[in-house]
């Protein structure tokens, strides 16, 4: 079964503009796969406008957002993975979720749970 987490951040992002406010993704920079411009994090950490005014191209799929933005004037790719996603909220007032994005180690993936009977 395929995680909830991207449903959840496609959700939360057409209702924060549906009601004329601004997305906001807090992103965990040292996650590997992200690709994003270095120099505008803090601490491991990154806030992303993705408003349709803010990107170009944005696409939120079931394994990560992509789009394009401006960092200094210059256009950027950016690509963050579902799982580096902290949380996405609203500017203007803070309303969103926060994501506990642990992930499991493979080793743990494939173990089923041990039972044992007691009399």
């Amino acid at each position: 079964m395929s995680g909830v987490i991207p449903y959840l951040i496609r959700a939360y992002c057409d209702w924060i503009e549906d009601n004329k406010l601004t997305p906001y993704l807090l992103v965990n920079t040292k996650s590997p796969s992200v690709v994003a411009p270095e120099g505008f994090d803090a601490n491991g950490k990154m806030v992303l406008n993705i408003s349709s005014s803010a990107t170009q191209g944005r696409v939120i799929g079931n394994e990560g957002i992509s789009f394009k933005a401006r960092f200094q004037g210059k256009p950027q790719q950016i690509v963050v993975p579902c799982d580096a996603v902290l949380s996405i909220y609203a500017k203007e007032n803070g309303e969103g979720m926060m994501f506990d994005n642990k992930k499991i180690c493979p080793e743990q993936e494939d173990k089923k749970p041990s039972l044992k009977v007691l009399d």
